[in-house]
């Protein structure tokens, strides 16, 4: 298996945010600020050519995850058969420097546990055959999660991971394919 990663349908999402409470509630996530998986949507244009489009970013579980390089603990750590960046809970020690480091500003600090978490494509769901919470929440089937390679094949070859919005994906190679809007990429 190859690197894993999501496929967002950008024309697909409606910005109801879905996902983005699967999520909270699959990791237990009730304080504000304890997000793993967050949409925003943003509004383009002049009256009266106005136009909008959400984007829903978790964990890109990057090629090249600055959170892993810059990690002193070696909590954070790319699992090998998958590709997908995972945290060790048990060896944190709470730095943040993960937090400063990743681009996405994706780990989140736990201040009631005093370390940091992150999304972790719902490993456990996964090994049991099942989809990732948010994937499976999606009332308009927006996302989906899978081999790099496979979901290149399913969903065409006019993928980006590149948007409007989003750090430059040369910075950590983000596991992300987005079928993006117009919108988006003006």
């Amino acid at each position: 298996m190859g690197q894993m990663g999501f496929y967002f349908d950008q024309t697909a999402c409606i910005g109801c945010k879905t996902c983005q409470i699967a999520c909270r509630d699959k990791n237990a996530l009730y304080k504000t600020g304890e997000i793993f998986r967050n949409v925003d949507t943003t509004e383009v244009g002049e009256f009266p050519s106005v136009r909008y489009y959400s984007t829903s970013i978790s964990c890109n579980h990057c090629a090249s995850p600055a959170c892993v390089a810059n990690c002193p603990s070696g909590a954070m750590y790319k699992d090998e058969e998958t590709g997908v960046v995972l945290h060790d809970d048990d060896m944190c020690i709470g730095c943040e420097t993960c937090v400063s480091a990743c681009p996405y500003s994706e780990p989140v600090y736990m201040e009631d546990e005093g370390i940091v978490r992150k999304c972790d494509s719902c490993y456990l769901l996964r090994e049991k055959g099942e989809s990732p919470a948010c994937v499976a929440a999606c009332p308009m089937r927006a996302l989906d999660f899978g081999d790099l390679e496979e979901l290149k094949v399913k969903y065409g070859s006019d993928l980006v991971s590149d948007i409007n919005g989003l750090p430059d994906s040369s910075q950590t190679t983000p596991s992300l394919l987005i079928s993006a809007r117009d919108a988006a990429l003006a």
